[in-house]
């Protein structure tokens, strides 16, 4: 079937930046001048997604607001100012996809958000992307995944190489064995695992095709490592029934963790030197700056 819904979770605490997320969605924080959730939607739509689920929870309103139409007054302050390039711009993100919204329940964990949207994916297959980091690749990463899900079927997972070995504990890492060019049929993935015991260095992360077979293996998990719900635990339990799971190693991409402080700056750094607006004066600056200090 064609995947044409995406699910994307946006309803977690962003305890790691605090304060600024007291009452503003980590995944409303802006990369120039698009929230980081702008940047995962329309990676999905140029993969021809159309219907967007957005997962969120509490304080998570601004979300809703972003992708709504825009209020009469900010559109006639910019009509009045001949504001017309800008007045486009916040009319066209109402226009990307379908919005749908639902509020999460249950228990804490990553599982948890995906079994939320159930009821807006009926029985067909699915993607899930998360709401505070996304990859830039060309073409874009999730249409990358789509074509390895029409050849092979089954789980279809992103998979990004990390060069740092201190790193792997921070992402599911596969167990893996190559069966084409970038794609790897998955036989384990280790939640965070000890770099030591890591199986390789490709972690699955990011970006998942799924079946819909998931909601019952995620309603069946029993709460894993942190006492929580892990959407791992679930790709796992359908794999030990014989389902396939597949990564890919996604081609010309970059990997932006914006739900991490000091990712989330570099992030903001590398869009601020592509963006046609400020990418000169800003490249400037940089060099301006007396690092020794």
């Amino acid at each position: 079937m064609k995947i044409r819904k995406v699910v994307i979770p946006a309803a977690g605490f962003g305890t790691r930046f605090l304060p600024q997320t007291k009452a503003m969605p980590k995944e409303m924080l802006p990369i120039v001048d698009k929230p980081v959730i702008q940047y995962v939607v329309e990676e999905a739509v140029e993969s021809g997604i159309e219907d967007v689920i957005i997962v969120t929870g509490a304080a998570k309103r601004a979300i809703e607001d972003h992708f709504d139409v825009p209020n009469p007054e900010l559109i006639k302050n910019l009509e009045m100012g001949g504001k017309q390039e800008l007045l486009e711009h916040v009319n066209q993100i109402s226009e990307l996809a379908n919005f749908i919204y639902i509020r999460q329940k249950g228990a804490y964990g990553n599982g948890t958000p995906v079994l939320s949207a159930e009821p807006a994916i009926e029985n067909e297959p699915f993607a899930v992307l998360w709401g505070d980091e996304f990859i830039y690749a060309t073409p874009p990463r999730l249409s990358q995944m789509i074509k390895v899900y029409e050849k092979y079927g089954g789980i279809v997972i992103s998979g990004v190489r990390i060069e740092k070995k201190e790193d792997l504990k921070r992402y599911g890492i596969a167990d893996i064995e190559q069966v084409d060019d970038k794609v790897f049929k998955i036989n384990e993935i280790v939640e965070k695992p000890e770099p030591d015991k890591a199986p390789s260095n490709l972690a699955t992360h990011g970006a998942y095709i799924l079946p819909p077979e998931i909601f019952d293996a995620l309603r069946s998990l029993e709460p894993g490592k942190g006492g929580e719900i892990w959407l791992v635990d679930a790709i796992n339990k359908l794999k030990s029934q014989g389902v396939p799971v597949y990564a890919v190693e996604i081609e010309d991409a970059k990997y932006y963790d914006t739900g991490n402080k000091l990712e989330y700056m570099k992030t903001v750094v590398d869009w601020g030197l592509k963006h046609p607006d400020i990418s000169d004066d800003f490249r400037d600056y940089i060099k301006s700056l007396d690092l020794d200090k």
